[in-house]
């Protein structure tokens, strides 16, 4: 996760959650505890597909809805959620999930 500030600058960098080979716990309301922890704007999120597809699932679909809908009640935007796979990168924003 990205944490930015007003003008979209990078405060740090943060891997906030750890999954397994196949899935991953993400719970919203420690997105926003850090990025408040922050004093964030916006964020950038990211996970990785290990086995190699970079095309988002139905879960990391909900998934993403719920974490931008969330911040937003606390005045922090999503910018963009990537999926990041060996050679390839998707981005929510440019396929226009966000």
């Amino acid at each position: 996760m990205l944490f930015l500030d007003t003008q979209h600058r990078v405060i740090p960098a943060e891997e906030i959650f750890h999954g397994t080979l196949s899935q991953t716990s993400v719970y919203t309301r420690e997105v926003i505890r850090r990025a408040w922890a922050h004093n964030t704007a916006a964020v950038i999120l990211a996970h990785n597909h290990p086995y190699g597809v970079a095309e988002p699932s139905q879960t990391d679909q909900l998934l993403t809805g719920a974490l931008k809908q969330a911040p937003a009640l606390v005045e922090v935007r999503v910018l963009d959620h990537f999926v990041v796979a060996v050679g390839q990168t998707l981005s929510f924003a440019e396929r226009g999930l966000l």
